[in-house]
C-alpha cells in the first residue's frame, strides 16, 4: 500500500470510527462510548466516556448509591496492552425515595475514563475497545440494565488532538467534576454528634447555603439525616448524622467524600481532630430553596418596606398606635410641630431598627443563634419591658405627668420635650412590635442575616421606614390633620382611655414572662409592680406640691430598686427541657418538635405538620385561636395521620434558630407541612386561616 492510500485509509478510518457503534437502547436509558478524539497514537493516553442519557423521571447511581440502589459498572474487554483508568465521577445529586435519601444522575451523564495505548499499537490500523456496563435505572421501581458497548479508534502516527463531536462535552465533564483543592477537612463524634469542618480560600466568597457532604463510603452516615450548615470566617462545619461504622470497636479515622459548597464540587479527605474555629461561628445560611435567602438586596428592600408598612396592622402594635394616635392629636393643628413630631418619630424607629440589626449581627458573629423578637427572649427583657408599660400606662392615667400635659401643647408643639416624646415612641413602637412578624418581612430578614453586615443594615432601614410610613405621612398631610378637633378637654379623656391598651400590654408580658420563668418569676415581678407603682404616685405626689424634691427622691430609688430587682437576678426556667408551654384553652395534641423526632416520622412515612412559635410571638398565638385550635384542623390531623410537632421558642433555643434560619427565617412564626413521601417541606403563610390549614394536610397526605 503506497503511503498516500495507507493516509487515505486512515483518514475514512478517522472519519467513520465515530459511527462505529450506534447508542444501545437498555430499556430506561441510551448508552454509549464516546471519545475526546477520532484516533489515537502508540503510548498515548486520551479520554473516553461512558455516556448515559436516562429517561425522564429516571436515575442511576453514583459510586456511593446511598441508602439503597447499585453503582453504575462497566467491564472491558480489551486488546493486550491496553488500558482504561477508573471512572472520573461526576458531582452527584440527592435523591429521597420515602424515608431514604440516594446518590445519582438524571438526564444526561458522561464517566470519562483515561485510554492508554501500549507503544507498540500498530499505526495505520483501528483498535476495537469492547465493554459490558451495567446500570441500575431507578424510578418508582428499579430495574437492571446493560449494554453490550464498541468504541472503535484508529492509531495514528502523531499525537491525536482533541476533536470531534464529544471532545467538548468531555472536556466540560472534566472541569466539572469534583477536584482535590488547598482545603483542610476535620471531623469529630462527640456529644454533640458527628461534625465535619472545612475551611480554606477556595471557600472564601461561595454561598455556602445548601451545602452538602456526600461520603465515598455508604456506612459512614446516616444519608437520610438532614446535615445543618454553620459558617465560619474561613469555611463552615457540617452537622452529619453518624451511621454504624462509629459504633464499633475501631471508628473510622478518615471521612472522604465530596463536599458541595455553593455550585462548586470539592474532593475532601477529613482526618479525626480538633475542629478549626475559624469554621463555624457565624450562623447557619438559609438554602437558597426556601424563603428569603435568593431574594437579592433590591427584592429584599421592597418586601421589607412593604414588610414595615404592614407590622403596623399586627396586634403587637396596636398599644403603641395609641400613643402615636394622643401625640397626633396633640400637635393636629401646628403644622410645623406635626412635622417635627412625624420627623422625630421616624429617627426614633430607624435608630431602634438599626440597634437591633447591630445586635443581631453582632451576636451571630459571636456564635449565637439568634433572631427576630430574640430579645424577648430573655425573661429580664420581658420583665424590664412590663414595668415601661405599667409606667406608660400610669402616666396616661395621670398618676403622674412626663412634660407638658395634653391640654397645654398648643404653644409648646417645637418644645425639646415634645420631640423626646415623639423620638420615644419611635423606639417603644419597634419594641414593642418585635413579637410580630407581617407577611413579606420575613423572607426579607431572613436574607438580610445571611448577607454583609452592610446589606443587613440597609434591610433593616427599609423596614424602619416602611414601618413608621403611615405616621409621618400623616404628619405631612395638612388637610387630614385640620380634620381632627382642635386640643381641648377631651383630650384628658381620651389619655385615660388610652391608657388600658398598656395595661393589657403589660399583663401580656407578665403571661409571657410567667411561661419563660414560672410562678417564681411572676411573682417578683408582680412586687416590683407594685412597688413601681408607689414610685409613680409619690412622683406624681411631688409634682402638685411645692418642694416636693424629697418626695421626687423616694420617687427615684423606689424606681430603681424595682428596675434592678426585675432586671438583675436570674430567672428560673418554667419548664423542664423540651417540655412545652400550653397557653390555650383550646390545644390540638402535639409533640415537642426535635430534628431527631421528625425524621423518624418521616422515616415511617408519615405526614408531618410542624409550627414553630413562642408565647410572646402575637401573630403565633392569634393564629394559635383563629386557625390552629379548631375541630376542622384537629379532625384533619386525625384523619390523615399527619403528626403535630410545636417549636417553642419562647426561650432561647440555638436548635430552633439554626432550623429558622434554614428555612430564610430570623423569627417565628413559621408553619412547614411534610408530605408522606419525604419531599421539601411547604411553607404556609404566616397569617393562617383554618381553611388553609387544612388544604395543606390534606395535600400532604396525598
Amino acid at each position: 500500500m503506497t503511503p498516500r492510500l495507507a493516509g487515505l485509509v486512515l483518514a475514512l478510518m478517522a472519519l467513520t470510527a465515530p459511527l462505529a457503534q450506534a447508542a444501545v437502547d437498555t430499556g430506561h436509558l441510551q448508552a454509549e462510548l464516546v471519545a475526546q478524539t477520532s484516533a489515537i497514537a502508540p503510548g498515548q493516553t486520551v479520554q473516553v466516556a461512558l455516556r448515559q442519557e436516562i429517561d425522564k423521571g429516571w436515575h442511576t447511581y453514583w459510586r456511593n448509591p446511598g441508602d439503597s440502589g447499585e453503582a453504575t459498572k462497566i467491564t472491558w474487554t480489551l486488546p493486550p496492552g491496553w488500558t482504561v483508568g477508573d471512572f472520573v465521577w461526576q458531582a452527584p445529586q440527592p435523591y429521597p425515595v420515602g424515608p431514604l435519601v440516594n446518590y445519582g444522575y438524571s438526564g444526561e451523564v458522561l464517566l470519562p475514563m483515561a485510554l492508554t495505548a501500549p507503544a507498540g499499537a500498530p499505526v495505520g490500523q483501528s483498535v476495537t475497545l469492547q465493554a459490558r456496563a451495567d446500570f441500575l435505572v431507578c424510578e418508582d421501581i428499579c430495574i437492571p440494565e446493560s449494554a453490550e458497548l464498541e468504541l472503535v479508534l484508529p492509531v495514528q502516527a502523531q499525537a491525536a488532538e482533541a476533536a470531534g463531536r464529544w471532545a467538548a462535552p468531555i472536556a466540560r465533564a472534566l472541569d466539572a467534576a469534583p477536584k482535590r483543592a488547598d482545603l483542610t477537612a476535620r471531623f469529630e463524634n462527640g456529644d454533640q454528634g458527628l461534625k465535619l469542618a472545612v475551611t480554606g480560600a477556595a471557600l472564601a466568597g461561595l454561598d455556602l447555603a445548601g451545602s452538602y457532604f456526600f461520603p465515598f463510603d455508604g456506612a459512614v452516615i446516616d444519608h437520610a439525616a438532614p446535615q445543618s450548615i454553620e459558617r465560619g470566617p474561613q469555611g463552615l462545619t457540617l452537622g452529619l448524622t453518624a451511621s454504624y461504622a462509629f459504633q464499633g470497636p475501631e471508628p473510622p479515622e478518615v471521612l472522604v467524600g465530596v463536599l458541595k459548597a455553593g455550585d462548586a464540587f470539592y474532593e475532601i479527605e477529613a482526618t479525626v481532630g480538633s475542629l478549626p474555629v475559624e469554621a463555624a461561628g457565624l450562623g447557619p445560611p438559609a438554602p437558597r430553596s426556601s424563603g428569603g435567602s435568593g431574594l437579592g438586596l433590591p427584592v429584599a428592600l421592597v418586601f421589607a418596606a412593604l414588610g414595615g408598612l404592614i407590622l403596623n396592622l399586627m396586634p403587637c402594635v396596636f398599644p403603641i398606635l395609641a400613643m402615636k394616635a394622643a401625640s397626633l392629636a396633640g400637635h393636629a393643628h401646628e403644622v410645623r410641630g406635626a412635622r417635627r413630631q412625624g420627623l422625630a418619630f421616624l429617627a426614633g424607629v430607624l435608630a431602634t431598627f438599626l440597634a437591633l440589626a447591630g445586635v443581631l449581627i453582632l451576636a451571630q458573629a459571636a456564635g449565637a443563634a439568634v433572631g427576630w423578637g430574640f430579645q424577648l427572649q430573655s425573661p429580664p427583657v420581658v420583665a424590664a419591658l412590663c414595668l415601661l408599660m405599667l409606667a406608660v400606662a400610669l402616666n396616661l392615667s395621670g398618676v403622674f405627668e412626663v412634660g407638658a400635659s395634653l391640654q397645654g401643647v398648643g404653644s409648646g408643639l417645637a418644645t425639646r420635650g415634645g420631640l423626646s416624646g415623639a423620638f420615644f415612641t419611635g423606639v417603644l413602637a419597634v419594641v414593642v412590635a418585635a413579637p410580630c412578624t407581617a407577611p413579606l418581612m420575613a423572607p426579607a430578614l431572613g436574607w438580610a442575616l445571611t448577607q454583609t453586615p452592610a446589606a443587613a443594615l440597609l434591610v433593616f432601614a427599609a423596614l424602619g421606614l416602611g414601618f413608621a410610613a403611615p405616621f409621618v405621612a400623616l404628619a405631612f398631610a395638612p388637610k387630614l390633620l385640620a380634620r381632627l378637633p382642635r386640643p381641648g378637654p377631651w383630650m384628658t379623656h381620651l389619655r385615660r382611655v388610652l391608657a388600658f391598651p398598656m395595661y393589657g400590654a403589660a399583663a401580656w408580658l407578665l403571661w409571657v414572662l410567667t411561661l419563660q420563668a414560672g410562678p417564681t418569676g411572676m411573682a417578683r415581678l408582680l412586687a416590683a409592680a407594685i412597688v413601681l407603682a408607689l414610685a409613680a404616685w409619690l412622683f406624681g405626689l411631688s409634682q402638685s406640691r411645692s418642694g416636693g424634691i424629697g418626695l421626687r427622691a423616694s420617687a427615684a430609688v423606689l424606681a430603681g430598686l424595682a428596675l434592678i430587682a426585675t432586671v438583675f437576678p436570674t430567672y428560673p426556667a418554667a419548664l423542664p427541657t423540651g417540655a412545652e408551654p400550653s397557653g390555650l384553652v383550646a390545644e390540638l395534641p402535639y409533640e415537642p418538635y426535635s430534628a431527631e423526632r421528625l425524621a423518624q416520622l418521616q422515616a415511617q412515612g408519615l405526614p408531618v405538620f410542624v409550627n414553630f412559635t413562642a408565647a410572646w410571638c402575637v401573630t403565633c398565638q392569634v393564629n394559635e385561636q383563629v386557625a390552629l385550635a379548631r375541630q376542622g384542623v384537629a379532625d384533619t390531623l386525625a384523619a390523615t395521620g399527619t403528626v403535630y410537632l410545636k417549636a417553642d421558642w419562647t426561650r432561647k433555643d440555638d436548635v430552633i434558630a439554626a432550623e429558622l434560619a434554614r428555612h430564610g427565617r430570623a423569627g417565628v412564626p413559621l408553619y412547614l407541612v411534610y408530605d408522606a413521601k419525604g419531599s421539601a417541606p411547604v411553607i404556609l403563610p404566616q397569617i393562617l386561616t383554618e381553611g388553609a390549614v387544612v388544604r395543606a394536610l390534606e395535600a400532604a397526605a396525598g
